[in-house]
């Protein structure tokens, strides 16, 4: 894949301007310009370049290189199954899909044990995998058996018209029953590891209703219109109410001495995408998260 981006404003470094352009982690940017991937007006430039007004940078995407992923037998909650999709309870602490040096214990190694086929669209890396989830969001994630469906589920993510609906533990407490976050969200510009609140960042929209108090803490029921990276735990930092548990996000440690957020994609609501029909699909809290409500309730 080969983009091209005009510069219209002069000063960036060229590894942290593309960065945020193509979305993607300063290190992955800047291994791309070493390897030339990257030309600043036909030009092999340092990573340090400062970028001009009139540059055109041409970022070239390679093929991934094809990985010998192993199937393993790994215990997947399914929620729902047919010949052309499935839907997947996945737990926290596990990662979607293999990158870097882990190409084990991930989601799509499970996926290849359990079924026979999958969409190939998004390649050897993520084989009929639609959407993602952070490794510590719990959940229902959508997965593609074939290409038609997964076509399908991806315009309708990309039109917006899947509802996700979210379950969260959120440090402090509300007045207002429901509210919203409409604020832009681009890479953390000091750590490209983290997202951050930037005006120049990509639109971003969640809406949010109380559920349940606690004094020091609030049960949500969350709506995401967009789907940027850590857009919830970005947001609920943002106006000071970082997930319970977000290490990323949050400072200190929690009471409950967990780690990872209390995060959990609890309903998609979506049309089939071979037979039209309106589905919804729902998925409990997982134990751990049911086990510091339990506490809560109880004091």
């Amino acid at each position: 894949m080969i983009k091209e981006i005009l510069v219209n404003v002069a000063g960036d470094r060229l590894d942290r301007f593309v960065a945020d352009k193509i979305d993607e982690s300063r290190e992955r940017v800047s291994n791309l310009i070493k390897d030339g991937h990257i030309l600043v007006n036909k030009q092999v430039k340092k990573v340090s370049y400062k970028v001009s007004e009139g540059d055109l940078i041409s970022v070239t995407i390679p093929e991934p290189v094809s990985l010998d992923i192993e199937e393993e037998n790994i215990r997947l909650n399914i929620i729902y199954e047919d010949d052309d999709i499935a839907a997947i309870n996945k737990p926290k602490g596990m990662i979607v899909h293999p990158s870097g040096n882990i190409v084990t214990g991930t989601l799509v190694n499970a996926l290849l044990f359990h079924f026979d086929k999958l969409s190939e669209i998004n390649g050897v890396y993520r084989p009929g995998i639609v959407h993602r989830l952070d490794k510590d969001t719990s959940g229902l994630l959508l997965v593609a058996k074939s290409s038609k469906a997964h076509i399908s589920l991806q315009k309708q993510f990309k039109d917006r018209t899947v509802k996700k609906e979210y379950i969260a533990l959120v440090n402090g407490g509300f007045k207002e029953d429901k509210g919203e976050v409409d604020l832009p969200i681009a890479r953390d510009k000091r750590n490209r590891k983290r997202m951050a609140v930037d005006p120049e960042g990509r639109n971003a929209l969640t809406s949010y209703e109380v559920i349940e108090r606690f004094g020091k803490y609030t049960l949500l029921r969350i709506n995401i219109l967009t789907g940027r990276t850590h857009q919830i735990r970005v947001h609920m930092a943002h106006i000071k109410h970082p997930l319970v548990g977000d290490i990323q996000y949050s400072r200190g440690k929690n009471e409950f001495g967990i780690e990872g957020q209390l995060l959990h994609s609890r309903m998609l609501e979506f049309d089939h995408p071979i037979t039209g029909k309106r589905m919804k699909l729902e998925a409990e809290l997982p134990e751990e998260f049911q086990g510091v409500l339990k506490k809560l309730r109880s004091e």
